[in-house]
C-alpha cells in the first residue's frame, strides 16, 4: 500500500480520544511510509491527521472542491492540494489516488464516502480494502447495522467480513496488508 484515503469528521469530535486517534493514525502512516489522501481540510480530524503526517515527515495529499476552498478550510501546507469542481469529482480523484480506505471517526460525509468505496468494491470496481479504526467503540452500532443488513438477507456475509475493523491505525494497515477481495457480487462466483 502505498497511499491510504482516510475519512474522518471535519470536526474534532466530543471525545478527546478522536483526535489523539486522528493524530496516532498520520503518525503511523508516516513511519510506514504511505502517502495520506484526504479531504484537504485544515480542521477537526481531517486536519489533525494532515499535520501529523507531515511533522513525521510524511506526505499528505488532499482533494477539495473550490467553493470549500474559497470558504478558507483547505490546509495550505500540504504536500499536494488538487482542486475540483464538485464533491463528485472530489470522490473520484480521492478513490483513484488511493490503495485503500481507513475510516476515523466522523459524521454523515464520512458514512457516505466510506459506503461508497465499500459498495464499489462489493460490486468489483475496484479491489481495495476498506476499513475502520473503531475509536472507543464507536463504529460498534455500525458494525451491528452492517450485519443486521445481511441477516435480513440483503447483502452476503463475505462483503460483511471484507469491512476491517480494530482498534488502532496500525492494525487496520496489518489487515490491509494481507487483504483479499472477496468476488464481486454479480460475477457469478461464491463468495
Amino acid at each position: 500500500m502505498k497511499s491510504i484515503c482516510v475519512y474522518c469528521g471535519s470536526s474534532p469530535g466530543t471525545d478527546p480520544k478522536f483526535l489523539a486517534a486522528a493524530t496516532a493514525c498520520g503518525a503511523a502512516l508516516a513511519k510506514a511510509g504511505v502517502t495520506l489522501v484526504y479531504g484537504g481540510g485544515r480542521v477537526g480530524l481531517m486536519g489533525a491527521v494532515a499535520d501529523a503526517v507531515l511533522a513525521a515527515g510524511g506526505r499528505a495529499v488532499g482533494v477539495m472542491p473550490k467553493g470549500l476552498v474559497d470558504q478558507e478550510i483547505a490546509h495550505r501546507g500540504l504536500s499536494e492540494l488538487h482542486v475540483v469542481a464538485s464533491m463528485h469529482e472530489r470522490k473520484l480523484k480521492m478513490a483513484d489516488l488511493a490503495d485503500g480506505f481507513l475510516c476515523l471517526p466522523g459524521g454523515p460525509g464520512t458514512y457516505e464516502e466510506i459506503f461508497e468505496q465499500w459498495t464499489w468494491a462489493l460490486l468489483g470496481i475496484h479491489a481495495k480494502p476498506c476499513g475502520f479504526v473503531n475509536v472507543a467503540g464507536y463504529y460498534d452500532r455500525l458494525r451491528d447495522l452492517i450485519q443486521h443488513t445481511a441477516d435480513n438477507g440483503f447483502i452476503g456475509q463475505a462483503y460483511v467480513d471484507m469491512l476491517v475493523y480494530a482498534d488502532s491505525t496500525e492494525a487496520v494497515l496489518d489487515a490491509f496488508s494481507a487483504y483479499v477481495a472477496p468476488p464481486p457480487k454479480w460475477s457469478g462466483a461464491k463468495p
